[in-house]
């Protein structure tokens, strides 16, 4: 008889997810930075050029001026919240899965795991709103001309000392329409590709990393297709001046 796989423990999950979370942000993070600075650029004035005109020129004008740590401006929040973000987005789509179960052998139905993906989103936002308000703010203070925060604790004490938590949480709603459809997005899509490349006869838990690779980029490019939208808001709101917090 075969060896039966052993369950991996809790605690490997969390380090495993919190150090492969690390990596996504420090490869991510500069092309984060270019998104975000051209999601919350001013309209130019008639007859003048915008400051940028799009992905590359944004990137350069950030090396160029900045040097290279101009594009991991805001990491520091990110980093801080990845861990328990990952463990929090797990959780909340294995909640979902169990409520949805009648018994643990159960499979779920495309929506179903859709559903449950989007419980995910839930859960996160709590852990990502504050964090994205600072990175974001972070991030475009050296394109404004201003520098108002020197890191993420100084950014994050002086918009509660301005605004109370409402100042650190400006944007939940926002954050909630991005993260619950694309989680769920996300979840879905995944699921779907790795049972497409699965081999006839084969189980999933047979599939090869690349073709794991390949299905959770390819769920990566939907869960974007469906987070750009509320994302922009969210960005655009979030570093506006007023408060507003939804």
């Amino acid at each position: 008889m075969a060896d039966e796989a052993k369950p991996i423990s809790p605690l490997k999950n969390l380090l495993a997810g919190g150090f492969g979370g690390m990596c996504l942000v420090f490869v991510g993070h500069p092309l984060d930075t270019v998104k975000v600075r051209l999601q919350t650029q001013l309209p130019s004035l008639p007859g003048q050029p915008p400051m940028y005109s799009g992905t590359f020129d944004c990137f350069r004008k950030t090396l160029v001026r900045e040097g290279i740590t101009g594009l991991y401006r805001g990491m520091a929040a990110p980093i801080i919240g990845v861990t328990p973000m990952f463990a929090v987005c797990f959780f909340g789509f294995g909640l979902g899965k169990k409520l949805q179960q009648k018994c643990p052998e159960d499979v779920l139905s495309y929506p179903q795991i859709f559903a449950a993906g989007m419980l995910s989103g839930v859960f996160t936002t709590g852990i990502m709103t504050p964090g994205e308000r600072i990175k974001c703010l972070l991030q475009i203070q050296a394109s404004s001309g201003e520098t108002k925060y020197t890191g993420a604790l100084d950014c994050a004490k002086k918009l509660y000392q301005e605004s109370g938590i409402r100042g650190i949480y400006k944007g939940t709603v926002l954050t909630l329409m991005r993260d619950v459809p694309a989680s769920g997005m996300y979840f879905m899509t995944y699921e779907w590709l790795k049972n497409i490349f699965t081999p006839e006869g084969k189980s999933v838990s047979e599939l090869s990393v690349p073709r794991i690779l390949v299905a959770g980029g390819i769920a990566g490019i939907f869960n974007w297709a469906v987070a750009i939208p509320p994302d922009v808001l969210k960005s655009r709101f979030q570093t506006g001046g007023e408060l507003c917090c939804l």
